[in-house]
């Protein structure tokens, strides 16, 4: 049915990560003509062949906007456009202005992606409005990290409001882990000139296995239309990295949270929540949103049989909504498999997996974050960089030690 239907295109702005790929896979495969945007035209992601045509331009600057503006008496219809990082989010949403005319721009409102993307704004928010959160510090001085270092329970993580800037120069961490007192202080001492403020969180207990996170979609009356419900089985790096294998699950608890932030707050848009299950309470925290954009695992929805993306560009340019809405359990999985190899070895090298259970843990219905049978040259091209990386000795040393 999606081939009989006449599309306008989407802009995929930020094909040069996972989430942007996989976006373009998933509405490509519904008819929808692709046009992409890339920073980087050597990324694994720019070797794909779902787009009818892949624009290299700096997609993290107003070089974006200009792009769009230069190309859009191109399309006889308004596009769709989906930004795929948090940074596009933001140059998107600050001069949607300049293109609103000529694509379709499915944000939330400025302020509420300001409130979003900014951690510290967030955090207070969730402070105020009762949302479940680890205790926080704001650490912008050495006082404030006696102060943190004082107050809190340890472990804790640390991590920035943003990974970008100086931040991203030193490491691809998103979080530390540090186990005591004088371990914070001394990170605080080598390292605060990464950031001019610091997040300093209680750590929540347990496995990658007790993250849980709901992919939704929300209309422009706030309305959920798609809520999906997974939790993570590994990440790479372990404990403070992306997830490289997830499995469908039903939790009403973390979806209830999810509609209940977002609604709050007027959403319009994509929309995605992480809690994490703490093992010594029970109790469900929540570790961070994403806004406005597909996120690394959200695919898992299309696998499973929901229609995320494509019941969002339907509801933006006025076709009829897919059936496909509504979670039907099937335990369908996700798998980045170069990650999660990667994953499981470290697990198996310290005897926290048995190969039968790495085994196990693939078995069953699965959706892949960057193979595919149809589109395989972004998958060798991803295996190829990384080998080059592992054999050149690639991997920053600094980053090991969290672990």
């Amino acid at each position: 049915m999606a081939q009989a239907i006449d599309h306008p295109h989407a802009i995929i702005v930020g094909l040069d990560t996972m989430q942007g790929l996989q976006a373009a896979r998933i509405l490509a495969e519904r008819g929808v003509p692709i046009v992409a945007i890339a920073s980087h035209p050597a990324h694994y992601a720019c070797r794909t062949n779902v787009c009818e045509r892949i624009i290299i331009a700096d997609t993290h600057s107003q070089e974006v906007i200009r792009v769009l503006e230069r190309e859009a008496d191109k399309f006889d219809r308004k596009p769709v456009v989906i930004p795929c990082d948090d940074a596009q989010v933001g140059v998107i949403s600050r001069h949607r202005d300049r293109i609103e005319d000529s694509y379709h721009v499915p944000l939330p409102a400025q302020d509420v992606i300001d409130l979003m993307l900014d951690k510290v704004a967030f955090y207070s928010y969730a402070q105020q409005a009762g949302l479940p959160i680890p205790t926080t510090v704001f650490v912008r001085s050495r006082e404030d990290a006696i102060r943190a270092a004082n107050q809190l329970s340890f472990p804790v993580a640390v991590k920035p409001p943003s990974k970008a800037g100086r931040w991203a120069k030193h490491t691809t961490m998103k979080a530390f882990k540090l186990e005591d007192a004088d371990g914070l202080l001394a990170f605080y001492d080598e390292h605060h000139d990464w950031s001019d403020l610091l997040i300093v969180q209680e750590w929540v207990e347990g496995s990658d296995a007790e993250l849980y996170s709901c992919n939704c979609y929300f209309d422009a009356t706030s309305t959920p239309l798609v809520t999906f419900v997974a939790r993570k089985i590994r990440q790479w790096p372990p404990r403070v990295g992306d997830s490289s294998l997830g499995v469908e699950c039903q939790n009403d608890l973390v979806a209830d949270v999810a509609v209940k932030l977002f609604g709050g707050v007027g959403y319009r848009g994509l929309g995605y929540l992480e809690m994490k299950r703490d093992a010594r309470s029970g109790e469900y925290l929540i570790m961070e949103p994403n806004v406005g954009r597909p996120t690394g695992r959200s695919a898992i929805a299309e696998a499973g049989g929901v229609e995320l993306l494509y019941t969002l560009y339907c509801d933006t340019v006025g076709l009829p909504l897919p059936p496909g809405r509504e979670q039907s359990f099937t335990g369908v999985k996700w798998i980045n498999l170069r990650k999660d190899t990667q994953s499981a070895l470290f697990s198996w090298r310290r005897k926290e997996l048995t190969l039968r259970q790495w085994w196990e843990s693939w078995r069953g219905p699965k959706a892949y974050a960057v193979w595919s049978l149809r589109d395989p040259r972004p998958f060798f091209s991803d295996l190829a960089t990384s080998l080059r990386r592992l054999l050149g000795g690639g991997e920053r040393k600094r980053d090991a030690r969290v672990f």
